[in-house]
């Protein structure tokens, strides 16, 4: 017997936004901490991204809310903190969404980089939820703007990443100022070491909720690449680049400053690249998102700030120009593809002395990362472990290998990378004529020097 929203949710209002939106079965996530949560217990749960956690502490944090507050003053009611700014413009997006029919509700987003003004302003009426990020309302509850008299729910939405991003002080302080009465909502990704102890600092008897992570490999294909140095990378990049199959990337880079280094590159060959980092003004980052939700930026160059909150359906690509630092954000990365039902390619490039970060990778996500080349551009240099970089596994676009005359073949239907010939100063040159590279999908060739690349020019301004 399958369970419904309405079997979890009283409220008419938020069962009429909901199936405005489009929910009918709730996830294993939802379908196990709606209940926990309208009874009131502390919870503490664990889910990987894109299961649906969002709607896990909004709909019963939501139907908490239709009862009148029984304390007087205009401070929230309910506080999600978030890690990033992207995250908590999702979040408040959501809440919004679910409570559209109740006209009395309030939110307010409190993140850096936004007016500080506007932000007092919004808080001087009384307002139902707060979505903060912890730098930020700490500005505010340090200039005696922001009070949490009222509150009753404390949501911390991937808590292991806020830990990860040094945010404990702000957490622990933001905490005190709570009322000891208040329900706590918490939800990581993992509960081991420094999250797990803040974990069982901040909640009261609560209610452990552990969802089996689902393998997404079926939608989305991952690709392993070796290569010597970062000119290398760069023409392995430059490679899958200009493939006809890629509609929209996010490439992820390890600085904020290799994001602009490297967004300037692509933009002056031709290609409509942006960067995203979390130094840029948040004006400019809501524009760089909104101009890759409506396909006027094709590729983002990002660090890991862009990794969560970001929900772009005809994202096709993704490439992790850098390792991640943390292995659990490898899985958020390629979370950005395979949106919505989807398929997406996730591209990982790795130095050979990178191995060993690569097998943490493996072991968090407990598979093999394929490791493909691309024809011509093999990695020449050894591994620092003594270990040859492996050959003739595959090339780059699906998961073939070579046939007996060495000519490589895909597994997929019309969807072929191009076959490169490295000439004595590193050049490519094409297979066949020498005239440029072919790609062919779907049974249409495309000549690199016939084929434009992605055309526009930058609409956002950098930072």
């Amino acid at each position: 017997m399958s369970i419904h929203f309405h079997d979890l949710i009283s409220d008419k209002n938020i069962l009429s936004a909901l199936q405005t939106e489009g929910y009918d079965t709730p996830t294993p996530i939802q379908a196990q901490a709606i209940p926990a949560a309208l009874a009131d217990n502390d919870i503490m749960a664990s889910a990987q991204t894109g299961s649906g956690k969002t709607a896990a502490f909004l709909l019963p944090t939501l139907q908490r809310l239709t009862r009148r507050s029984e304390k007087p003053g205009k401070g929230p009611r309910a506080l999600v903190l978030t890690p990033t700014r992207e995250l908590a413009a999702q979040v408040e997006k959501n809440a919004q969404a679910y409570a559209k029919n109740m006209k009395w509700f309030r939110t307010v987003s409190i993140v850096g980089g936004s007016s500080f003004g506007y932000q007092i302003r919004a808080l001087s009426k009384p307002v139902d939820l707060v979505v903060a990020t912890p730098g930020r309302l700490m500005d505010l509850m340090n200039s005696g703007k922001i009070d949490f008299d009222r509150l009753e729910v404390l949501v911390l939405d991937e808590a292991d990443r806020m830990l990860d991003m040094g945010f404990i002080d702000d957490i622990e302080t933001i905490v005190d100022a709570t009322p000891e009465d208040r329900q706590t909502l918490l939800f990581s990704a993992t509960w081991d070491g420094a999250v797990g102890k803040l974990a069982r600092k901040l909640t009261k008897n609560p209610e452990v909720i552990e969802i089996e992570r689902v393998d997404d490999q079926g939608k989305i294909e991952e690709q392993l690449l070796y290569c010597d140095d970062k000119r290398h990378k760069n023409r392995l990049l430059d490679h899958i680049l200009r493939d006809a199959n890629i509609d929209q990337v996010v490439i992820f880079t390890s600085t904020k400053a290799m994001t602009e280094v490297l967004a300037d590159e692509l933009y002056e060959k031709g290609f409509a690249a942006n960067c995203l980092h979390g130094d840029m003004p948040q004006g400019w980052r809501n524009r760089t998102l909104t101009d890759l939700r409506k396909g006027r930026c094709k590729i983002l160059v990002a660090t890991d700030v862009a990794a969560r909150g970001i929900d772009v359906p005809t994202i096709t690509h993704v490439i992790n120009y850098d390792l991640p630092k943390q292995a659990e954000d490898y899985v958020h990365r390629i979370g950005r593809t395979g949106r919505a039902g989807r398929t997406g390619l996730a591209v990982t490039f790795a130095e050979v002395g990178e191995h060993v970060k690569v097998h943490k990778i493996e072991r968090y996500i407990d598979r093999k990362l394929p490791e493909l080349t691309v024809e011509g551009m093999e990695p020449t240099r050894k591994r620092s472990n003594g270990a040859k970089p492996k050959g003739g596994k595959g090339h780059w676009g699906g998961k073939g290998g070579f046939d007996k005359d060495k000519k490589p073949y895909a597994k997929k239907e019309g969807f072929k990378s191009a076959h490169h010939k490295e000439g004595g100063k590193g050049k490519s040159e094409g297979s066949g004529s020498g005239k440029g590279r072919s790609f062919e999908s779907k049974g249409k060739s495309f000549d690199s020097k016939g084929k434009k690349p992605y055309s526009g020019a930058r609409k956002t301004p950098r930072a």
